[in-house]
């Protein structure tokens, strides 16, 4: 379990080592965290991230579903990369309301 900027991500796949937490935590932006999951892959010593959504959600187009990652990492990524894919749990950390009397 991964958790930044308040979320927590669940490690589904580390193909080839590919995860590296502290370039992770260096490249992630805030922008990542409307998507389901997050794929990072390597390309001459540099990571990239892409967020994708689940196959249902409504904002998803046929593109940006993780059905698709197989076709991103095939037509997009170098080939053979290291590569890691991100799932955000759904069991997210909460602040605890505090009640007055």
């Amino acid at each position: 379990m991964v958790q930044i900027g308040g979320k927590n991500y669940e490690i589904v796949q580390n193909h080839k080592e590919g995860w590296n937490p502290e370039v992770f935590r260096d490249r992630y932006s805030e922008v990542l965290e409307r998507y389901d999951y997050i794929i990072g892959d390597w390309g001459y010593s540099q990571l990239r991230l892409k967020g994708f959504y689940r196959d249902n959600h409504p904002k998803a187009t046929k593109d940006s579903t993780i059905s698709s990652m197989v076709d991103y990492i095939n037509e997009y990524c170098n080939f053979g990369c290291a590569y890691f894919v991100l799932h955000k749990s759904k069991d997210q950390p909460q602040a605890k309301a505090k009640s007055g009397s």
